[in-house]
């Protein structure tokens, strides 16, 4: 079971850290929303929680919960810049719909 970042997002991320001044790492979620069911939650983590679990990836600590990790186990998040537009992208191999906004997805 893992997850991880690309380089373009590991460096995203660390920069947004540094910035900070502060955070153990960043928290890759899902809850339940939008037209398809799930929706992907990511924030900084100051403070671990007794269910997470912790993987390394290019130097920044992705912190899953345990819930979590069965609908994104195996998902690689990457961070893009397409012309004026830059954002990260969940590459979840476990999707198998998601919705038209692209905002929700289905397991």
């Amino acid at each position: 079971m893992a997850v991880s970042l690309t380089e373009a997002a590991a460096t995203h991320v660390s920069q947004f850290l540094n910035n900070r001044g502060a955070g153990t790492g960043v928290r890759l979620g899902v809850k339940t929303s939008g037209c398809s069911g799930m929706a992907y939650i990511l924030e900084f983590v100051d403070q671990l929680a007794e269910d997470d679990k912790v993987f390394e990836s290019h130097g920044v600590n992705v912190i899953v919960d345990e819930k979590s990790l069965l609908y994104i186990d195996g998902t690689e998040l990457d961070f893009v810049k397409e012309g004026l537009n830059e954002g990260f992208v969940f590459n979840n191999p476990n999707v198998n719909g998601e919705c038209g906004c692209g905002e929700s997805f289905s397991v």
